[in-house]
């Protein structure tokens, strides 16, 4: 155990005194945040840390770069382990090589609350055009349990993922990872390692949660990709990085309900169209008695207009403009990532409805004085759901807004958390909230303002973490990255956040 519990902090009221004022007639909300992974703590650190996490029953559990770490979810908020678990670790426990000392990152921490296990997922890649999917499943809630054991899964990707005109295997770039009654779900970029990564098409996976949350043998992966036949080269692909939906409360989907993912749809990259009206729906039918049966289907949805976060119709790919106060001197602008819907889908079954939330970065303002702000909707349905109502977080027009998590609570209140960053104000970490039945406007809070950039390197965690916590059903966690000290020359010490909060009407 460490020795040292982690910095805790409960947000003065200062910080949420004009945000307060302004929700005082609807909700009222307290905020405790404490430090997460830091660089320092980590062998090897990356530049790009992919910091995710989750809040199960017992731990809030965090994943950074290629290590993990869980804590105690009451102050001193007592880490798990004495040191950070290298990644590698439960495939290593297991024996199972093609998946630990192959350099896998990208991992994605989720809790299984239906199973209340937690799970695991990574990408491996032992060899090169040889690409593995890793899961790891807990053998119990409670990871301070002496008779925790990791269940772990190897699943080979590259049969699923296509070849490029050189005959290499594309890419599986961006995985998500997701629960459903019938399985769990990941998607996948594909990226051509021989074109700057250009996104080429999607491939959707399902995995047989049954077995594997009781130990047994896993049946075989159902894949499907988009294109249906992979090309060998093509121009961009505009609907990619697709987010499973994945149940947020313990209520489990109706009986044969089937997976939902969704994904964007950027502008048609034609050099001088900068806005989309529509997003994809995706619909995955599995049939584990009759694989042949299984389907994977596509339609649109149709919301109000958007223009992607930060971007360039010549660069459709290039999402970096968001400013920070180095960004003047250094050149370097942080990504905004706002080419995609970003994680998670959380779903909830409120017994006479069911909800979907996602969200993503858009452009906001006119003119010179244009950034980044929040686009969240909901989507509701007993079948094929679709836009119930959607809304746009700006709080102001001088701050970036950007890399956004959603979640909803048990009576309906959304929360999202995200980065904020602008020439005045180095990144930091936000958070808003409103009802979604009462269709309230959003009130912003600030969870930890940043006090560093990264002047080193535009690189920057291009996913962030908001779950609600399955024992109350009512307090947010979130989980971002920030700096305390600029990061200049070869240092790398980025620093990571995790907060929670509650809203007085939920309890």
């Amino acid at each position: 155990m460490k020795m040292k519990p982690k910095i805790l902090a409960v947000l003065p009221l200062l910080v949420l005194l004009p945000c307060f004022i302004q929700a005082q007639n609807a909700h009222a909300q307290t905020v405790t945040s404490f430090e997460g992974l830091e660089a320092s703590e980590l062998g090897s650190p990356g530049l790009e840390i992919d910091a995710n996490g989750a809040v199960g029953t017992k731990q809030y559990m965090e994943w950074v770069n290629t290590y993990y770490q869980a804590y105690s979810k009451t102050s001193p908020y007592t880490a798990v382990w004495a040191t950070p678990q290298n990644g590698d670790t439960p495939w290593q426990e297991n024996n199972q090589p093609n998946c630990y000392g192959t350099g896998g990152g990208e991992g994605t921490v989720t809790f299984d609350r239906i199973a209340s296990q937690w799970v695991i997922a990574r990408r491996a890649s032992p060899a090169a055009n040889n690409y593995y999917y890793c899961v790891a499943i807990s053998s119990t809630a409670d990871l301070t349990s002496a008779s925790l054991k990791w269940y772990t899964y190897v699943f080979n990707l590259t049969p699923f993922l296509g070849l490029n005109t050189r005959g290499d295997v594309y890419y599986p770039d961006w995985p998500r990872f997701a629960t459903w009654a019938d399985g769990y779900y990941a998607t996948f970029d594909l990226e051509d390692p021989d074109n700057s990564y250009q996104e080429i098409g999607v491939v959707a996976c399902a995995l047989d949660r049954t077995n594997m949350i009781k130990n047994g043998t896993a049946r075989a992966l159902q894949c499907f990709s988009n294109p249906s036949s992979i090309p060998t080269s093509g121009a961009l692909y505009l609907g990619h990085s697709l987010i499973p939906a994945d149940i947020d409360n313990t209520t489990a989907p109706p009986s044969g309900r089937h997976e939902f993912m969704v994904s964007i749809q950027n502008p048609t990259a034609n050099g001088t169209a900068t806005t989309s009206t529509k997003l994809n729906l995706w619909t995955f039918s599995v049939n584990w008695t009759t694989p042949s049966l299984s389907t994977f289907t596509t339609s649109s949805l149709t919301v109000a207009s958007y223009e992607p976060g930060c971007y360039d119709v010549l660069q459709p790919a290039n999402t970096f403009c968001v400013t920070a106060p180095s960004s003047s001197t250094t050149g370097n602008y942080v990504d905004s990532v706002g080419d995609r819907l970003m994680p998670r889908m959380p779903y909830h079954n409120f017994g006479t409805y069911e909800s979907f939330l996602v969200s993503h970065t858009v452009q906001v303002g006119s003119g010179s004085n244009q950034q980044t702000g929040i686009r969240w909707y909901e989507l509701r349905g007993s079948g094929t759901p679709t836009i119930y109502q959607s809304g746009t977080v700006t709080n102001g027009t001088t701050l970036y807004r950007f890399v956004p998590s959603i979640a909803q609570d048990k009576v309906g209140n959304a929360g999202v958390g995200y980065s904020v960053s602008s020439s005045g104000v180095h990144p930091g970490i936000r958070a808003a909230y409103w009802s979604l039945p009462g269709k309230t406007a959003s009130t912003e809070i600030t969870l930890q303002n940043g006090t560093g950039d990264e002047e080193n390197s535009s690189h920057w965690g291009n996913i962030t973490s908001m779950t609600v916590d399955p024992s109350d059903g009512c307090t947010f966690w979130y989980e971002n990255q920030y700096y305390k000290a600029s990061e200049t020359g070869t240092a790398i010490n980025w620093d990571t956040r995790i907060s929670n909060f509650k809203l007085s009407s939920c309890h």
